[in-house]
């Protein structure tokens, strides 16, 4: 009878201890898209940029923790990401592109009917990852493709980032890492971007007569046709 007795005191404590793990509150944590000031009109080229690319550690919710010894673990009690971390990276990289460029021109994939881009932006995350005793570390690649297709630039980078150790830190500089990556990128699209858009002037120019011409045509005096045809009455 004492163990039918003590059996539902064992099984409430059990059904007690597991309700609450299951309510143990997560932290969530999203990029900081730090505080680019948004052009209000636009005022250069089109420029599509591809959803980034992720090497297949970073693809879970998990935020990666590398440790002294080059191993990775993902521990989600620690700490999750809010979403999908690839879309978040597309949005700060389309955020402070538009900020550094200082135009309205730029869109994620899909694009709306009628966007024709002059550059197009690809770019690849071979490692984003950090560690309580090991700084945040960006390993990347991007590219930067005309109209045409035609590759303009390329470049291989890596960024570090120190930190306090802590997981709000470690995505503080994580963050960091990819808005001066964002700078290096706008900084490398510029020439192109000019060569766009002086060839957008000068086929503006030729579709539409110049100021001289409209001031020779507008100063033409209008002379009244003469015919030598005579009316005879009857």
């Amino acid at each position: 009878m004492k163990l039918v007795r003590f059996a539902p005191l064992l099984l409430a404590a059990s059904i007690g201890l597991t309700g609450c793990l299951q309510t143990k509150p997560v932290t969530l944590y999203r990029l900081d898209n730090g505080d680019p000031q948004m052009p209000e009109r636009s005022t250069g080229a089109a420029v599509l940029v591809e959803s980034v690319k992720l090497a297949d550690y970073l693809q879970g919710d998990g935020i990666v923790q590398r440790m002294a010894d080059g191993s990775l673990r993902v521990d989600r009690a620690q700490g999750r990401w809010a979403g999908s971390l690839a879309e978040d990276i597309d949005q700060l990289m389309l955020r402070q592109l538009a900020a550094q460029l200082n135009s309205q021109d730029l869109s994620l994939p899909p694009v709306q009917q009628g966007f024709s881009p002059e550059l197009k932006v690809e770019l690849s995350v071979t490692r984003l990852d950090s560690g309580p005793e090991q700084p945040a570390v960006l390993e990347a690649r991007w590219r930067l493709f005309d109209k045409d297709g035609r590759q303009q630039a390329s470049r291989l980078v890596r960024l570090q980032e120190a930190h306090d150790g802590t997981t709000a830190d470690q995505v503080r500089a994580q963050s960091e890492l990819l808005q001066r990556l964002s700078q290096d990128l706008a900084s490398a699209m510029q020439p192109s971007l000019a060569k766009a858009k002086s060839r957008a002037d000068a086929s503006a120019q030729k579709k539409s007569p110049s100021s001289q011409e409209r001031t020779e045509d507008t100063a033409r005096p209008v002379v009244p046709l003469r015919t030598e045809m005579e009316v005879f009455r009857f």
